[in-house]
């Protein structure tokens, strides 16, 4: 029971230290990394409820989106998503995504 409390407090601290961090990047970078965190989200949804790959990739192929590298990006977001053995919920996935893409483009800086 206390190495679950341990856990609870250290992602909390990650959770704050990227927020934190995270006022460094411009409103752009964010904007994409949480639109990136929304499409991985919604691909472990599909991949949890037994959509296929297929299915799941001529449904963002048919979707508008606003710029032409989202949609190449999308469909390579939802193959890693769907690749991965994780069974993690959809939201612990789009939350995992956004601080990882955070700290990825922190670190290119």
């Amino acid at each position: 029971m206390r190495s679950v409390g341990l856990v609870v407090v250290a992602a909390f601290l990650a959770a704050v230290s990227v927020t934190a961090h995270a006022k460094d990047l411009s409103k752009n970078e964010l904007q994409v990394c949480k639109w990136g965190a929304g499409i991985a989200g919604a691909a472990q949804q599909s991949k949890l409820s037994g959509t296929t790959l297929y299915s799941a990739r001529k449904k963002l192929q048919s979707r508008k989106f606003a710029k032409p590298w989202m949609s190449k990006m999308a469909l390579g977001i939802t193959e890693q998503t769907y690749k991965s053995p994780s069974k993690l919920k959809p939201a612990a996935v789009n939350q995992t995504y956004y601080e990882g893409c955070i700290q990825h483009d922190l670190a290119r800086k």
